[in-house]
């Protein structure tokens, strides 16, 4: 049986995790390889009631742990999350995030093909979050190409499955606490020729809260992976 471990970061996530948990909780359940599989929700030093809540949970649910750390942002939190499922015998990992704007009735169609591919990466080829996000999305792939000279689906989705032992391989080759984890990741695998299937998921609105990354920030964060990635090219090549 395969042991999986399911990762979610959240920061001030109150008004979302309760109806988070109950979404992902039975897919756990499901594939819970013989009660070793485990529902991971990381706290990044949330500033609300994100972590308690998280505890409450986990009182009826034993295959939830809850953890906390301080703030390092989503990027290092998902890493962060990787590393500890990869040293608690997971055999694949999933991540998804806390906002619910993904959907658990589409984790199966990922679960079904695991062993086929190194990464199964979900592509929001219909986003509902809003246009900026759209653009967002396209300039990353274009800058992706410009200074990795690979071309990428979509790099930051954050619903994919990856076999573990292809995870542990790579992940040494993006820094702690990097922001842009999962992009790297994606490059990383690309670059080395991994086998990643791409596959369409829906990708709601976020379903309630407020969204800590706004355009200034996003900004901000673009004008420094811009440089970021074309030392990490040189690295990972």
């Amino acid at each position: 049986m395969d042991k999986l471990f399911i990762t979610i970061p959240a920061y001030n996530e109150a008004e979302n995790i309760e109806q988070v948990i109950d979404d992902w909780y039975p897919i756990i359940e499901q594939h819970n390889a013989g009660g070793t599989s485990r529902l991971i929700i990381v706290d990044d030093g949330s500033t609300d009631e994100t972590y308690d809540k998280i505890c409450k949970c986990a009182v009826s649910r034993p295959l939830l742990i809850p953890l906390t750390k301080e703030n390092r942002g989503h990027g290092a939190t998902v890493l962060w999350a990787y590393r500890y499922a990869l040293s608690h015998g997971a055999d694949f990992i999933f991540q998804t995030d806390s906002d619910g704007q993904t959907l658990p009735s589409e984790f199966a169609q990922f679960w079904e093909v695991r062993n086929n591919y190194d990464m199964v990466i979900g592509w929001r080829n219909n986003r509902q979050d809003g246009f900026s996000r759209i653009i967002v999305t396209r300039t990353l792939k274009a800058v992706i190409q410009l200074c990795f000279h690979v071309n990428v689906t979509d790099a930051n989705t954050p619903f994919r499955l990856m076999n573990a032992s292809t995870l542990k391989k790579y992940i040494s080759l993006v820094p702690p606490n990097y922001h842009l984890s999962n992009v790297l990741l994606t490059v990383i695998y690309t670059k080395k020729n991994c086998t990643i299937k791409y596959i369409p998921v829906t990708f709601r609105p976020r379903q309630g809260g407020v969204n800590s990354i706004n355009m200034r920030k996003i900004m901000k964060l673009g004008l420094k992976a811009l440089n970021d990635f074309r030392t990490l090219n040189k690295k990972i090549s």
